[in-house]
C-alpha cells in the first residue's frame, strides 16, 4: 500500500485524486502544510509516501514515473514528490523545515509556483544534499499552474500528447540489436502491455521464457529432423519472452534486483542448456560434438567476463567523466552515421543476433554446423571488441578508483591459495612494470592449458604447470589492479579454468567425460556470473568464505590436474562429475538464499545486449 498527501482539496473537474488511486495511492487530504506534515507522521513506516499538490495538471504517465519507480528513494515531479523507506527520514526532515519556516499553506491552493509544498519540499531536499531523481518526461505534461489559463492551456497540453503511446514506445530498451530493435520488440511491446494488463510479473515472464528454452532444449536432444526445427522455432520464441519481460518491467515499473539476477541468469541459463541439447541431439545421431559445445560456452563466457571487466574498470570505476581515447573519439564519429552503428552492433553478435543464427541453422543444419558458425562468430566478436577496448584502455587518461580495483579484485575469484602466497608476493610485485599483472594472468593461462592439451592425460607436466598457475595467478593480484590493462585479468582466469578443464577432458577419451567437463563449468560459470550481478546490483560480491569452499579459480586448476595425474580416465570422469555436483550446490544454494531474503535495492540494467 502507498500514501499520497493532496496538501489541499483538489481542484474542481481535477482527475488528480482518481488517478492517484489508480496508481495504488491511498488518496488523503491536508488542510495545510501542518496537517500534511501530521499525516506524512503517520504513515506506517516501510509505505511508500507521496506528498503532491492540488493544483497538479499532467499525464498520469508522468505521475506514474514520479512516484511508482521502486529503484529510486526519493523522486519527484513538478507538484509531487515522493519517498520510499529509505527516503522517508529525508522528506520528514525538509516538510518540518518547510512548514516552521512558510507557516501554513493556504487550503486552496495559491498563485505562484513557490506555494507548492511539494516544490518546497523538493527544494529543501536539494539543500540537504539528498539525491532526488527526476525522470525524463520528454513531451508529458507534468506542471502546477497558477491561475486558470495556465490551467487551461496545461490541460489542453494533456489533450495534446498520448500518455499511452509514450509508455509503449518508452517500455522497449534505448539500446539494442538489430535483430531485436526491427525484428521482436515491434511486437513484443504489445505482448508486454496484454501481459501487464493480466496482472503478469516481468518474473513470470522470464521463468516462461526459461521453460520454453528448456523445452527447445529437450526437442534439440531427441536428434531428429523434426526436433531440430521444433527447437529452434521455441528458441526464437524463448527469445521473445525474454525481450518482453524487459519490457513488461519497464512499461509497468516492475524493478527488482531478484529480477534483474533472474534475466540475467536464465538467459545463460537457457544458452548453455540449448547448449547441451544439441550435444545430446548430435550423439544420437552418430556425432560428437561435446567439445565444441563446451568450447562454444567458454568462449561466450569468456566473452561476457571482457564485458564486465571492462565495464568495471572504464565506465564505472574512473575519475574521468569522459572517454578522453582517439579510439572513443573514432567511435563517436561512427555514431553519427547510422548505417555503421548498426553493422557495429550486429558484428560483435549480441544475443537477439546469436540466437537468431543457432536457431536458423539448428533447424536447416546440423549441430557441428551450428557449433562451427557460432565459434567462428563469436571469435571473431570478441576479438573485435576486446582489440577495441585495449584500444582504449591504452590511450586513455583517466586514474583508476579504489572501487574498480576492488570489483575487479572480486572478479578474479582468487581463492586461499592466492591468499597464502599474497603477503609474501606483495613487495616483488610492487617492483615490477605496470603491464605485469595482466601479463602474469596470460603467460600463466597458456602455460597450464598448452601443458594439458600437449602432454598427454595423466602426465605429472600438467601438475606442474597448474602449480606455476599458482604462482604467476598469485602474483598478478599481489597489488590492486589499477593499471591500464589489468581489466584483462580476471578474463584470462576464466580462460585458463574453463580451458584446463577442457582439454583434460577432452584427453581423457572416454565416454563422459566431455559431459562431466561441460557440468563443471556451467557450476562454476554460474557463481562467476553470480559475482558479477551482486556487483552490478550494489550488494557487494560473493562472500569470502563461499569463494574460499569453491577453492578459488587457481585451486581448482590445481584440483583437476592432481585429478587427472592420480586417476584414471574414466575415474576422473567420476571425479569431474562429483566436483561438478558439489561445486553447484554450494553455488545455488547461496546464491538462491542471497538473491531471495537479502533486500537489495531495485535495479535495472540497460547495459550492451549480452
Amino acid at each position: 500500500m502507498s500514501t499520497a498527501i493532496l496538501t489541499g482539496q483538489p481542484v474542481p473537474g481535477s482527475s488528480l485524486e482518481g488517478d492517484l488511486r489508480s496508481l495504488g495511492f491511498d488518496v488523503r487530504i491536508a488542510s495545510g502544510a501542518a496537517e500534511a506534515e501530521t499525516l506524512l507522521a503517520g504513515v506506517p513506516a516501510g509505505q511508500r509516501v507521496a506528498v503532491v499538490d492540488p493544483r497538479f495538471v499532467g499525464h498520469v504517465h508522468a505521475l506514474r514515473l514520479a512516484l511508482t519507480d521502486p529503484r529510486f528513494p526519493l523522486a519527484a515531479i513538478p507538484g509531487a514528490v515522493t519517498a520510499q523507506q529509505a527516503g522517508r527520514q529525508a522528506l520528514t526532515r525538509a516538510m518540518a523545515r518547510e512548514n516552521s519556516a512558510a507557516g501554513e499553506m493556504p487550503a486552496g491552493g495559491g498563485t505562484t509556483l513557490v506555494d507548492s509544498l511539494a516544490d518546497r519540499v523538493v527544494a529543501a531536499l536539494d539543500t540537504d544534499g539528498a539525491e532526488v531523481h527526476r525522470p525524463e518526461l520528454g513531451s508529458l505534461v507534468a506542471t502546477v499552474p497558477g491561475d486558470p489559463q495556465a490551467r487551461n492551456e496545461a490541460r489542453q497540453a494533456v489533450a495534446a500528447v498520448d500518455d499511452e503511446a509514450i509508455r509503449l514506445k518508452s517500455a522497449v530498451k534505448a539500446r539494442d540489436g538489430f535483430f531485436t530493435t526491427h525484428l521482436v520488440s515491434p511486437y513484443s511491446r504489445y505482448i508486454a502491455r496484454w501481459c501487464a494488463r493480466r496482472g503478469l510479473t516481468p518474473n513470470q515472464v522470464t521463468t516462461a521464457s526459461l521453460l520454453t528454452a528448456l523445452i527447445a532444449a529437450g526437442c534439440a536432444a531427441t536428434g531428429t529432423r523434426g526436433g531440430f526445427v521444433a527447437a529452434g522455432v521455441l528458441l526464437i520464441a524463448s527469445f521473445v519472452l525474454d525481450c518482453t519481460d524487459g519490457q513488461l518491467a519497464r512499461y509497468s515499473l516492475q524493478y527488482s534486483t531478484l529480477g534483474a539476477w533472474l534475466d540475467a541468469t536464465f538467459d545463460r541459463a537457457k544458452e548453455y542448456a540449448y547448449y547441451a541439447g544439441l550435444a545430446l541431439g548430435a550423439a544420437r545421431g552418430g556425432d560428437d560434438v561435446w567439445a565444441l559445445a563446451l568450447g562454444a560456452m567458454v568462449l561466450q563466457t569468456c566473452r561476457h567476463v571482457v564485458d564486465f571487466s571492462f565495464n568495471e574498470a572504464h565506465v564505472v570505476g574512473t575519475d574521468a567523466t569522459a572517454n578522453t581515447s582517439p579510439t572513443a573519439a573514432l567511435s563517436d564519429k561512427l555514431d553519427s552515421v547510422a548505417w555503421t552503428v548498426w553493422v557495429r552492433r550486429m558484428i560483435v553478435l549480441p544475443i537477439g543476433e546469436r540466437w537468431a543464427m543457432i536457431a536458423v541453422l539448428t533447424a536447416v543444419t546440423t549441430p557441428r554446423i551450428t557449433f562451427y558458425a557460432l565459434l567462428i562468430g563469436c571469435a571473431f566478436a570478441a576479438t573485435y571488441t576486446t582489440a577495441g577496448r585495449v584500444l582504449r584502455s591504452l590511450t586513455r587518461r583517466a586514474r583508476r578508483t579504489d572501487r574498480a580495483a576492488g570489483a575487479l579484485a572480486d572478479l578474479a575469484d582468487s581463492g586461499p591459495l592466492t591468499e597464502a602466497l599474497t603477503g609474501p608476493l606483495t613487495n616483488p610485485a610492487r617492483r615490477l612494470p605496470g603491464f605485469t599483472a595482466p601479463a602474469l594472468a596470460l603467460l600463466g593461462g597458456l602455460a597450464v592449458v598448452a601443458t594439458a592439451a600437449l602432454t598427454g592425460f595423466g602426465g605429472p607436466w600438467t601438475v606442474a604447470a597448474a602449480c606455476l598457475y599458482v604462482l604467476t595467478s598469485a602474483l598478478a593480484v599481489a597489488r590492486p589492479l589499477k593499471g591500464a590493462l589489468d581489466w584483462l585479468v580476471p578474463p584470462f582466469f576464466r580462460a585458463a579454468e574453463y580451458g584446463t578443464v577442457l582439454a583434460l577432458a577432452a584427453g581423457a577419451e572416454v565416454n563422459g567425460a566431455l559431459p562431466a567437463a561441460y557440468g563443471l563449468v556451467a557450476a562454476v560459470a554460474y557463481h562467476h556470473y553470480d559475482t558479477v550481478y551482486r556487483i552490478r546490483g550494489n550488494a557487494g560480491a560473493s562472500p569470502r568464505w563461499l569463494v574460499r569452499a569453491a577453492g578459488g579459480h587457481e585451486g581448482r586448476v590445481l584440483a583437476v590436474a592432481v585429478l587427472a595425474a592420480l586417476l584414471t580416465a574414466s575415474q576422473f570422469t567420476v571425479a569431474l562429475t562429483v566436483l561438478a555436483v558439489a561445486v553447484a550446490l554450494l553455488v545455488l544454494v547461496e546464491s538462491i538464499r542471497f538473491w531471495v531474503s537479502a533486500g537489495a535495492p531495485a535495479v535495472h540494467d540497460e547495459g550492451e545486449p549480452a
